[in-house]
């Protein structure tokens, strides 16, 4: 499958299983958005939305944000990440929209990324939503994760990359609704540590799933009193394993003896062996 069949294929898949493709950070004006995208940088949208009202009651505006001070943020947005960075984010961001941009967001990426507190992603994510930016297409730890995975772009390894190579095979039209669907994909189905492969719409043409299925079955039969780990190849058993790295750059456990990575857990019969992730 072609990288172009296989965003197709992906993005028809996941508009029928997701039915609505949009942020899930509580807001209502550009002001609340810009905030609450600021605050999720690693960090979830629920844990924003759970200090925005509170947030936003006392500093309603731009120019009551810009006029105040990060210890007096700090306490809205403790239960954040980076609170203290955050917080000084934000005072810094209100205050230079208040005073060179006259209380509005500018529209650029440019003049937006020149905000504090405003990298690429976030510059990306205000654009797209609030702006309806049809170039905008956001790369965050999920769509990077996601994107890599499924074979979406090639072994991209930085989120720059990953924008790169969605914009080419995915039209101006549909790069908003896109970055949704992928970031939801990611968060609730293709998660970080226990991706749902087996209620997965999109494992027909995801070549991490590919990859997976081709991993040796558990093997029978082996004696756990007798070492932590069975070297198939020499077929004997061993409790301190080597690391050799394969042919995809993985760190693969090894035979200390002969080098094999064709290793199996003793306990449960299961492979030792992993496939390249895209966990950042």
């Amino acid at each position: 499958m072609k990288r172009t069949q296989r965003v197709e294929f992906t993005l028809s898949q996941l508009r029928k299983a997701i039915s609505r493709p949009a942020t899930e950070l509580s807001y209502i004006s550009e002001y609340q958005l810009i905030v609450a995208v600021i605050l999720s940088a690693q960090c979830t949208d629920a844990r924003v939305n759970q200090v925005t009202p509170r947030l936003f009651e006392a500093f309603p505006s731009f120019a009551a944000l810009g006029g105040a001070v990060p210890s007096e943020v700090l306490p809205y947005i403790r239960s954040i990440s980076y609170p203290n960075n955050k917080s000084r984010s934000l005072v810094g961001m209100a205050q230079q929209v208040t005073d060179q941009y006259q209380g509005q967001l500018p529209r650029t990426l440019k003049e937006l990324m020149g905000l504090p507190g405003v990298g690429r992603k976030t510059a990306q994510v205000v654009a797209s939503v609030a702006f309806g930016d049809e170039d905008a297409l956001p790369v965050d730890t999920h769509v990077f994760r996601v994107a890599n995975r499924i074979g979406l772009v090639s072994n991209a390894p930085t989120p720059l990359k990953v924008e790169r190579g969605l914009k080419a095979i995915i039209p101006k039209g549909q790069r908003g609704e896109a970055h949704h669907l992928l970031i939801l994909h990611g968060r609730y189905t293709c998660k970080a540590r226990s991706p749902m492969c087996s209620s997965c719409v999109v494992t027909p043409a995801c070549r991490y799933y590919e990859k997976l299925k081709a991993l040796p079955p558990p093997l029978p039969g082996l004696e756990p009193a007798k070492g932590t780990y069975y070297c198939q190849t020499r077929r004997h058993y061993f409790n301190a394993p080597a690391r050799h790295t394969d042919r995809q750059g993985v760190a693969q456990v090894a035979c200390p003896r002969c080098g094999s990575m064709n290793v199996f857990r003793s306990k449960d019969g299961t492979t030792t062996k992993v496939v390249r992730d895209f966990r950042v």
